[in-house]
């Protein structure tokens, strides 16, 4: 019987999973991968196997009862029938959690204390910590001798100098674990992992990349080790996202709650889920509804996300004294066309020349090859990160498997 590991990415309204044996082979295989989507509303599971043919689907209409736990069961139950059918042994399950805090700078095998601990972290990630967590009770509860593993979003950013992990504020604060975190870690280790394979020497030099999705961030990378994030203490901080404002001036918050008279949940909402590209148009948070409207506002929320990568891209470079590599991700930054061009327009100063036809392409290198500044699309793989992760933690209390590091996608 072969050894096989499952990934588990849960967020508020779906649960994204997969499935990889050849465990003790370089390259991990992906076996199934899939979704269930639409919680809390009407659910819909779909499951795909290594070719992207759906395998099997099933909705569950009008059920705002179907919550994750009940979900879960569902997703465990099939798991389980598709892995004993073709003779897998299921010997660990992989789980993104949002924030580790201080306390977690590596993948970690949970156990209740451990989970007692992420716990406290809920209120910095409230649209993440809670659900990222929820599975891992659930498999505890109906698989409870598999093990699970934690793989932090946090983690790539402990090699932060301590300056760049600091707010200036009271000591206290920052003893008591206020200061800049950073997060999308797994996707940022995931593509400095695969940057040597396009660009070798960029790779061991300096590096920005830009993780441009819903929720979007920036990352300096150098020698491959994160040294300045855009996000602080929150997954809401520096770049407007789908949703979230990105970086704000702290007396918003105070005019918010003194002049407006809002409560704190009614300005987490207003921050959480009312702003960012979705505020901005008053039309949608999804880059590709807005690219399609015709609507002024649209245009404006667009060049605002645009003009905030600028900024931000700036402030990067300065810190990594210089740029090698700049490195396009996730969903807006893999597809859409229009914003990489505008980001590398505005980018010539540091060197960076635009190849307009492979940019059009989506291949893989869309920087000229006299540009000073490779510039690179590269689709992150979450999953595939943490089912190494999992595989390396788990290696050691399974035989005969060991762990391998030197993984390739």
């Amino acid at each position: 019987m072969n050894h096989c590991i499952s990934v588990v990415n849960a967020g508020s309204s779906s649960i994204k999973f997969s499935l990889y044996d050849n465990l003790d082979k370089e390259n991990l295989r992906l076996i199934f991968t899939g979704q269930i989507d639409g919680i809390g509303t009407a659910p819909r599971f779909k499951a795909k196997n290594a070719h992207d043919e759906i395998v099997e689907e099933q909705a569950w209409e009008n059920s705002p009862d179907a919550d994750h736990e009940r979900l879960m069961e569902h997703l465990i139950g099939w798991i389980r029938k598709n892995r004993q059918a073709l003779n897998l042994e299921l010997v660990g399950v992989g789980h993104r959690v949002v924030h580790g805090g201080e306390f977690y700078s590596h993948p970690q095998l949970v156990d209740e204390a451990v989970l007692t601990i992420l716990e406290r972290f809920i209120p910095l990630a409230p649209l993440h910590q809670p659900h990222n967590l929820r599975p891992i009770r659930s498999v505890a509860k109906l698989n409870p001798d598999t093990p699970q593993v934690a793989c932090f979003d946090t983690a790539f950013h402990a090699t932060n100098p301590r300056k760049a992990q600091m707010f200036a504020l009271p000591r206290w604060l920052t003893d008591e674990g206020v200061r800049r975190y950073g997060f999308h870690g797994l996707s940022y280790e995931y593509v400095a992992s695969k940057l040597p394979e396009y660009d070798p020497v960029a790779a061991q030099g300096r590096v920005v990349v830009a993780h441009l999705g819903s929720g979007a961030s920036m990352c300096a990378i150098q020698r491959g080790k994160s040294i300045a994030s855009t996000m602080g203490f929150s997954a809401m901080d520096g770049l407007p996202m789908g949703t979230r404002p990105g970086n704000i001036d702290p007396a918003v918050v105070l005019y918010l709650l003194q002049e407006k008279r809002m409560d704190t949940a009614e300005i987490e909402t207003l921050f959480y889920k009312q702003s960012g590209l979705l505020g901005v148009s008053g039309i949608s948070n999804d880059m590709r509804e807005l690219r399609q409207s015709a609507d002024p506002r649209a245009r404006e929320a667009i060049s605002l996300f645009e003009y905030r990568i600028q900024r931000e891209l700036g402030s990067l470079v300065a810190t990594l004294g210089g740029l090698d590599a700049l490195v396009f991700t996730a969903g807006i930054g893999e597809n859409d066309a229009d914003l990489r061009a505008r980001v590398c327009e505005c980018a010539t100063w540091i060197g960076v020349k635009l190849d307009p036809e492979a940019n059009r392409n989506r291949e893989p290198r869309i920087s000229s090859n006299d540009s000073a500044v490779s510039v690179w699309v590269i689709p992150s793989n979450e999953e595939l990160m943490i089912a190494s992760h999992t595989r390396d933690v788990v290696a050691g209390m399974i035989h005969p498997f060991p762990a391998r590091s030197d993984y390739r996608a």
